[in-house]
């Protein structure tokens, strides 16, 4: 039912998608391309304001199509559209874990690229490449970060946590004691804990921190059922209810920022976007926002999942030329700097990072940039075209466990053996 759920939505805004852009009025001049984007945080509008300038300088014409904030009803959108062939989005953006699965219907980038991608990390460049292409140009990188209260844990005298077990301490005193002051609405901690790829990221960070590996290994070697792993869920799930709310199970990025941003939470963990608006001039929280690195288990290391943007050209296309130059104006350092200082967007040019403008914006882009350089990548290599099946298992069982329908070593072992299916057997090439 949930399968069929999604198929039928997905099919909702393809209609919705491809009627739009078919009633839209023809180019007056050049050609017209289409650019699918983003609508989390300032996203949508950025790509419109970077689209609009190319097409000011190039005498083409772009049209902005904004597609779902939940990654899994984007991914099941670019399905439909791509599977059937149609010319009638031009540029995709795309999340870093998606070219394994989509890239055969893009085109190789690098003869446009010039080189441009040998000044960015090698990891998310290696993540963008299918079959000896580049089919995806990537724009900016993200990593799993802890967002906090400064002004809070300086009030009851704590430090930034750096283990889980110091976070759920804090995150409970400081919970009780500002519930008790007056805000019943105050809560310890909100993160992504819908069924969808943002679980996923979040499951990801907290097992490899407690040592428990990667789900499978780079070598296809499934390791997601062992103890650390499953001590690393029970720690998650005994959150919900307490230092987190119930609701949380169906928290995306955005309704995880909702509650931090409205002064209800004192930690959050999310991507680098949410910084801009944080300290933007109409937030109530604005100049009370540290971002450290997450948390750990004793003995373990901190993680953060590697993710990203990245943009790139059907197929297709009708003007496939036309639109790999939208993408590399995109992806230019011109536009990643102004997208940093605007919004947070970390770019994936490494040399930006050493840019005044962007770390004086960004205080923690310089700070935390091993964040960035270090990130967990998820299966996606070794999984392939069956990635997303890895993932839908995978997040689908950390549900069962975070919401009480499942035990975690029950539910690992389970999700182990149906990994074992999906990859036939181990043998995932």
């Amino acid at each position: 039912m949930k399968m069929w759920n999604k198929r039928c939505a997905a099919s909702l805004l393809l209609v919705a998608v491809l009627g739009g852009l078919v009633s839209a009025p023809a180019a007056a001049r050049g050609v017209s391309i289409k650019i699918s984007c983003g609508a989390v945080g300032r996203e949508l509008e950025l790509c419109r304001e970077s689209a609009d300038a190319w097409a000011a300088q190039t005498g083409n014409q772009v049209q902005v199509v904004a597609t779902p904030n939940d990654s899994s009803e984007r991914l099941a959108l670019y399905e439909q559209v791509l599977s059937s062939g149609s010319d009638k989005i031009d540029v995709f953006q795309v999340d870093v874990v998606w070219p394994g699965l989509l890239g055969s219907h893009f085109v190789d980038l690098e003869p446009y690229a010039h080189g441009a991608e040998a000044g960015m990390f090698t990891d998310f460049v290696a993540s963008n490449a299918k079959g000896g292409r580049l089919v995806a140009m990537p724009w900016f990188i993200n990593g799993g970060l802890l967002f906090y209260r400064k002004d809070l844990l300086a009030k009851y005298g704590l430090g930034v946590p750096a283990t889980w077990d110091e976070l759920g301490a804090d995150a409970r005193r400081i919970q009780g004691a500002e519930r008790a002051a007056g805000n019943d609405k105050m809560w310890g901690y909100v993160w992504q804990g819908r069924a969808y790829e943002g679980l996923t990221c979040d499951a990801v960070e907290w097992i490899a921190s407690f040592g428990g590996g990667a789900i499978v290994e780079s070598d296809g070697r499934i390791s997601i059922d062992n103890p650390r792993a499953a001590s690393a869920l029970r720690t998650a799930a005994s959150w919900v209810g307490g230092i987190s709310p119930a609701a949380v199970l169906n928290y995306a990025e955005e309704e995880s920022r909702g509650v931090f941003q409205a002064g209800n939470a004192v930690f959050m963990r999310n991507w680098s976007y949410a910084w801009s608006l944080a300290q933007a001039p109409q937030s109530g929280i604005r100049g009370k926002v540290g971002v450290a690195v997450l948390p750990r288990a004793p003995g373990g290391a901190h993680a953060a999942t590697l993710g990203g943007e990245s943009l790139a050209v059907s197929k297709y296309s009708r003007n496939p030329a036309v639109a790999a130059d939208l993408v590399m104006y995109m992806t230019s350092a011109a536009v990643q700097k102004q997208r940093a200082i605007a919004a947070s967007f970390n770019p994936s040019l490494l040399a930006l990072y050493q840019d005044p403008d962007v770390v004086k914006a960004n205080p923690f882009m310089g700070e935390l940039y091993g964040v960035f350089t270090h990130a967990v990548a998820r299966p996606t290599v070794i999984a392939g075209t069956r990635y997303n099946q890895v993932s839908n298992e995978f997040w689908n069982t950390t549900h069962d466990v975070l919401s009480g329908r499942a035990k975690p070593e029950e539910a690992l072992a389970q999700l182990s053996a149906t990994l074992d299916r999906v990859s036939r057997g181990g043998k995932w090439n």
